[in-house]
């Protein structure tokens, strides 16, 4: 129960990788605050992790929105009084190849996995520089470092994330706060699920490892570089990909 006493505040954490998140937090003991823009499933987690014995709070939190984000954050302090985690896992993806894709699509990605990275990190540094002690982890991507044909968006955004991390890791360490990035490879998901057997034969053929990573996989690593054992960590992209992607 390495994280017992500090409260998490996870983003996207309704379902999926953002899901497995907030379980390996509480399952160290952190309060868990699950934020999602479906306030259903974000209840309906909060729900399930707090029959696991965690204390929980789900809120509905569209990332893109600054004063959502203040409002949430506003909330979680009220209640609990602290705020120790980040993880800026909510993302979206509208791919297209560039010449057909929307100007809109672009936009869109970049305001949820761009700009909200922003908006929830400036919500919480404050309260963090405080007390001088916190810990964000932002989820980028492996095509973040690569690239993806029909990604450009997504790409770009996540790259964008890893610059991001780097920056404000340099800017707030003096401040005891660490920052850092997680970039997940291919992932097994609903999506990932749907493609042919045949996609994903090739895809099996690009992993050193031979399979696709799972949520636990990541949620692994963010658990790991929010826990005190990752204190002199910070900058850095954790790259959970089965030796897809070897930097």
């Amino acid at each position: 129960m390495e994280l017992k006493g500090k409260v998490s505040f996870i983003t996207g954490a309704a379902q999926g990788i953002g899901k497995s998140i907030a379980q390996s937090l509480a399952e160290a003991g952190a309060d868990v605050v699950v934020a999602d823009l479906d306030i259903s499933k974000a209840r309906e987690t909060a729900k399930e992790i707090s029959e696991q014995g965690a204390k929980t709070l789900a809120l509905k939190v569209n990332v893109a929105s600054l004063p959502e984000v203040q409002e949430a954050v506003d909330s979680v302090m009220t209640q609990w009084g602290r705020l120790d985690i980040l993880v800026n896992n909510a993302g979206i993806t509208r791919d297209s190849l560039l010449l057909r894709m929307k100007e809109e699509d672009w936009n869109l990605v970049m305001d949820v996995n761009l700009k909200g990275t922003f908006n929830c990190t400036k919500a919480v540094l404050p309260l963090m520089t405080k007390k001088r002690n916190g810990k964000i982890v932002n989820i980028a991507s492996i095509v973040g470092v690569m690239g993806n044909a029909g990604q450009a968006n997504y790409a770009a955004s996540k790259a964008a994330v890893i610059g991001f991390t780097k920056s404000v890791a340099r800017e707030y360490a003096s401040r005891g706060i660490n920052v850092n990035a997680v970039a997940p490879g291919f992932i097994e998901t609903a999506m990932t699920q749907a493609l042919s057997q045949e996609v994903r034969d090739n895809l099996y053929k690009q992993i050193p490892l031979g399979r696709l990573g799972t949520s636990q996989d990541v949620a692994h690593a963010v658990r790991f570089l929010v826990s005190e054992e990752a204190a002199y960590i910070t900058g850095q992209v954790i790259h959970v990909n089965g030796g897809m992607l070897m930097v």
